[in-house]
């Protein structure tokens, strides 16, 4: 507990201050993760809190899930990625840490006509660094590009393109997402997207979201988000809620 105690205290130093640097982007709250990396030298933060109904029967609640990233240089920052969960089926509950999740985002192409700003996000999950119901056989490796395009001062066009193992079979799961970002004002950003997961011997799941972030300071953004299910094996529905922070 007493790391989240440490990042009240930096929120609330956030509120207070903000170094003289450009606005801050996020990988949350929608599935598209951006391009962006944080500042060479900067630790940035990023929590959330998920409420999801799987089905009927089931419902997955993320209390939280934090992505802390750090700027090594301009082309590169590392990632680590801890979740905590709470899972009820029917009568049954569990909760515990996740599978935790190291890896780095590398700058690969700044925007230039046609071409998108493009960088390459790769994590592997750590099989034993997880409470003991939520462990692992194997290694999990996941990777995807994520690519941005500028279509107007207030809107962009974001999509990724990826793959992940669960760490229980060598089988992957191809991922794609598609969203438009919308600038309401210079503080309040919106976001309408579209996301699937494609398991390479199972049906596809898609599901369509949309959320607002809205800035506090230039180091420290509010967000608010929700999403249904479009196909039957998709979730039916969540909504989350977070902050990101950078220092």
């Amino acid at each position: 507990m007493k790391i989240y105690f440490t990042i009240l205290a930096l929120l609330i130093v956030q509120l207070i201050t903000a170094q003289n640097t450009e606005p801050i982007q996020a990988d949350r709250p929608d599935q598209t993760e951006t391009p962006a990396l944080v500042p060479k030298g900067m630790f940035q933060v990023e929590a959330g809190f998920t409420f999801q109904k799987n089905d009927e029967l089931s419902n997955t609640n993320t209390l939280p899930t934090v992505l802390w990233k750090y700027g090594v240089n301009d082309n590169f920052e590392l990632r680590l990625i801890t979740e905590y969960v709470y899972e009820k089926v029917l009568d049954e509950k569990q909760d515990g840490l996740l599978p935790v999740y190291v890896g780095f985002k590398a700058k690969l192409a700044e925007e230039k006509g046609i071409v998108p700003k493009t960088s390459i996000i790769a994590h592997i999950g750590l099989p034993s660094a997880a409470s003991a119901k939520y462990k692992n056989e194997f290694y999990a490796p996941e990777f995807r590009f994520v690519m941005q395009h500028t279509l107007s001062e207030k809107m962009s066009l974001s999509y990724n393109l990826g793959a992940e193992w669960d760490g229980f079979s060598a089988e992957p799961t191809f991922l794609y997402t598609l969203t438009t970002g919308y600038s309401i004002s210079e503080k309040l950003g919106s976001y309408i997207e579209l996301f699937g997961f494609a398991p390479q011997n199972n049906k596809a799941n898609h599901s369509f979201d949309g959320g607002i972030t809205y800035l506090i300071n230039n180091n420290f953004m509010l967000d608010l988000s929700s999403g249904i299910g479009i196909t039957d094996n998709a979730p039916d529905h969540y909504v989350a809620l977070g902050f990101s922070f950078r220092i």
